[in-house]
């Protein structure tokens, strides 16, 4: 089968270039997601219905982004990673295997990795709009971070 190269007005380098800085980004949400969904279940003590359902509609928020990484990807033309050896290669986020974390230990694992995806995004943002030349990236990577920043913000009132 014939594989037809997009024609995006974007230079192939650069879109070779933002499909790999888009995974390390898949990889970290896909850990994000696992983490959050291990804590889903879990979590223990008074606020365990609250966190529970809050965690949940965390990893269901996190599994949609996951696959729009994964699109953004495929409509640049490149192959998304999509197994756990893959994104565990490339992923900066850490797991949080081993025996569970008590509540206000998980919120803060969970707002620590939202803040450091905030962080990472910062910078793929710039790359993408300076170096790269991609705004539709830009602007799809701008709307994740307001997304991991409003999670970080509602994880940090738990813990207020």
């Amino acid at each position: 089968m014939k594989r037809i190269k997009p024609d995006l007005g974007i230079k192939d380098s650069s879109r070779k270039a933002v499909a790999g800085l888009l995974a390390p980004t898949l990889a970290d949400e896909y850990v994000l997601y696992t983490k959050t969904r291990n804590f889903h279940w879990n979590v223990t003590g008074g606020r365990f219905h609250d966190l529970h359902k809050f965690f949940e509609s965390q990893y269901e928020a996190i599994d949609e982004a996951i696959d729009e990484i994964a699109e953004r990807m495929r409509s640049l033309g490149e192959s998304s990673p999509g197994s756990m050896a893959e994104f565990l290669a490339v992923a900066r986020l850490k797991e949080s295997a081993g025996k569970p974390l008590a509540a206000d230990d998980m919120i803060g694992a969970l707002l620590s990795d939202h803040e450091s995806l905030v962080k990472s995004l910062r910078k793929d943002i710039d790359r993408c709009g300076d170096e790269l030349k991609d705004v539709g990236t830009q602007d799809f990577l701008t709307g994740l971070l307001e997304q991991h920043e409003k999670q970080a913000w509602m994880l940090r009132s738990f813990l207020e």
